[in-house]
């Protein structure tokens, strides 16, 4: 029997409506019991869904982590590369891309250190496939602004823009972790020590030229 248009509406709204009030459950239950002690079924009465509902759109609580995460990282990501339209330098380009990243980290630190923790090796479930597209937003812009800094000979380096795009990415990533694991994690200083990071991997260790600025005396006096 044909489905009409109105039926598939309703049936549509209420599929992202069961979505939603897993997430939420999610949330809640992640938040105040922690991830190792709230289980699937508590989050599936908490959703007012049945356990094989709760499946449908989560295969275990990995997935049910990035169930969470994915809509509002997609979002964070899109105004993370549209901000580094915003300058010249690579390394003020690349603090922009991840000063979304840190603000929205800092807002949620216990549900941030979940997702940071579980998304080592995230290639598998329900939720992975959007994730790995968010991630891969992400590097390619970290690359694509390396290799227009190359081609506008603003960075030497003629190393293949992937390589060193994963790198960052690589830089970044670690730091982020290690800064989210502080009591208190405040993204302006995570910030600082993410600056002092990339600024050895673009000017590296040699030594400086008295007639030119440390990069870190450069960005102390903006």
């Amino acid at each position: 029997m044909d489905v009409l248009p109105s039926e598939l509406g309703l049936r549509e709204q209420n599929k992202l409506e069961k979505r939603q009030r897993i997430r939420a459950a999610a949330r809640e239950l992640f938040s105040r019991h922690g991830y190792d002690s709230a289980t699937l079924r508590q989050i599936a009465r908490r959703a007012h869904v049945g356990l094989g509902t709760l499946f449908n759109y989560a295969q275990d609580k990995r997935d049910l982590v990035f169930l969470i995460f994915n809509e509002e990282l997609a979002a964070v990501t899109d105004e993370a590369l549209r901000a580094a339209e915003a300058h010249h330098d690579l390394l003020d380009q690349i603090m922009d891309i991840y000063k979304p990243h840190y603000e929205y980290f800092a807002k949620h630190p216990a549900l941030s250190r979940i997702l940071l923790q579980e998304l080592t090796f995230y290639s598998e479930g329900k939720q992975a496939a959007a994730f790995q597209r968010i991630r891969g937003r992400l590097i390619s812009g970290i690359e694509k602004a390396v290799r227009i800094a190359q081609e506008e000979r603003r960075i030497l380096s003629d190393e293949n823009s992937a390589i060193v795009g994963r790198q960052i990415f690589f830089i970044s990533s670690g730091a982020i972790r290690w800064w989210i694991a502080g009591s208190n994690p405040n993204p302006r200083k995570g910030l600082g020590e993410l600056r002092r990071l990339l600024e050895l991997q673009l000017y590296g260790l040699q030594p400086v030229l008295t007639t030119r600025k440390r990069p870190r005396e450069s960005a102390r006096n903006r």
